[in-house]
């Protein structure tokens, strides 16, 4: 590992230390979720036409081509976040897919970062969700200040995220995570939109789902481990050399096959509706099959479109159609016509692994 960066201190400049590491070291990318141990099962005779698959759903009450949330990336000051976010935002327009923003805490300390979260006017139909840390409901931000988020974005949703791993290994990370519960309870209660949990590179286990149902969430978004460590790309953002803890954690957490299975068993006996999110490592439509197999409503990623993001709405396109053709030629080759006979179908798994 080379001398760490002079990293910037400042919210708005963690988003671009955030963005280059993430683009400069390959091996941010963990690549071990989990969906390699799962086998499905080809059908030779699908009895269907390919054309005809119905890949639609919906999400927050509105309508998607095929389950796909472009998950949250960045937000803040800055030519560069700001064309990112615009053309995720027109992409995900032109697509009918989901998009999240990034943590929107910079908008407190920078209020000139509004502009890169006003994107309704690019995406006038989709889901859009804004994004809060819920450690900052510790650290001074209340119901007011997330309502502002959700105004700034005109959102239909608020990601929560949770992120401790990545709050202990960053050098001005906010630690204080206790009894945040009872203050999402309270928020969730105040809210003119629905909140969702949301994991960040580490995972949710059952005791997470069962507080956060107990506070009144019905949305969980796992985010699991095997995609981008955040633990990794804080250690690249460390004042002293000598300062290995985001390495030691790198890969800390529950895989994001471990995640769906154990979030999905809590929800499973609850008796209000609720959403699941897959997210975390997921690369292509392959991965997003397994993840409705597994009990998931939608796919979230990020890290296969931020390259495309700097360059245009075009090649965002095209990222975003690549994984719907082959998120369809999936389904075609489990003998599945729509979405509904994916969701949860365990029968489709051929071999079971470790995880059943």
């Amino acid at each position: 590992m080379t001398k760490p960066k002079p990293a910037d201190r400042s919210v708005a400049g963690r988003k671009l230390d955030h963005l280059r590491a993430v683009l400069e070291d390959p091996d941010v990318e963990r690549g071990r979720s989990g969906f390699d141990a799962i086998s499905l099962t080809h059908r030779a005779l699908p009895e269907l036409d390919l054309d005809a698959l119905d890949t639609s759903t919906r999400f927050l009450e509105k309508p998607l081509s095929f389950p796909l949330l472009i998950s949250s990336m960045t937000g803040g000051t800055g030519e560069e976040i700001a064309r990112i976010n615009r053309n995720l935002a027109e992409a995900a327009e032109a697509t009918r897919v989901a998009m999240s923003v990034g943590s929107q805490r910079v908008l407190f300390a920078d209020p000139a970062s509004k502009g890169s979260f006003q994107l309704r006017d690019a995406a006038p139909s989709i889901p859009l969700i804004c994004n809060i840390g819920a450690v900052q409901l510790n650290a001074g931000l209340d119901a007011n200040h997330c309502l502002q988020a959700v105004q700034a974005l005109e959102a239909d949703g608020l990601y929560l995220h949770l992120n401790p791993l990545q709050e202990a290994v960053q050098v001005e990370g906010d630690r204080d995570f206790s009894n945040l519960s009872g203050k999402i309870s309270d928020l969730v209660s105040k809210m003119s939109v629905p909140v969702l949990i949301k994991g960040v590179g580490a995972g949710l286990s059952g005791p997470d789902v069962e507080l956060a149902y107990d506070a009144g969430i019905r949305h969980f978004d796992v985010a699991g481990r095997g995609g981008t460590s955040w633990s990794r790309i804080e250690y690249h953002r460390r004042a002293d050399e000598q300062d290995d803890l985001g390495l030691v954690f790198q890969d800390w957490g529950l895989t994001t096959v471990e995640s769906l299975l154990e979030t999905r068993g809590v929800l499973v006996k609850k008796t209000d509706p609720t959403t699941l999110i897959a997210s975390g490592g997921l690369r292509d439509g392959v991965d997003m099959a397994k993840s409705i197999i597994l009990g998931a409503d939608l796919c979230g990623m990020a890290a296969p479109f931020l390259a495309a993001a700097q360059e245009s709405s075009e090649q965002v396109i095209r990222q975003i159609e690549k994984l719907r053709r082959e998120f369809q030629t999936a389904m075609f080759l489990l003998g599945c016509a729509d979405v509904s006979q994916l969701k949860a179908n365990v029968s489709l798994i051929r071999s079971r692994s470790k995880f059943w």
